[in-house]
């Protein structure tokens, strides 16, 4: 499991008080992990920068509106 003091995690802007905190960390070797915020002992899910950046263009484009 990743000690907070490893890396350094960004909180997103757009985390609220309603549980919808997320924060990412660049970890070596670039890959990059994802945690809630609100539960940061629950671990990460880890994602290669490829695969982060193809998410956030899907999000970009509107591919994931209907979850929402």
């Amino acid at each position: 499991m990743l000690e907070a003091t490893d890396v350094r995690w960004r909180k997103s802007s757009f985390s609220g008080r309603d549980g919808d905190c997320v924060e990412l960390a660049a970890l070596p070797g670039g890959t990059i992990a994802v945690r809630n915020s609100n539960d940061p002992d629950a671990g990460a899910v880890l994602f290669a920068r490829a695969e982060l950046a193809a998410w956030i263009k899907g999000c970009r484009d509107g591919e994931f509106d209907d979850l929402i």
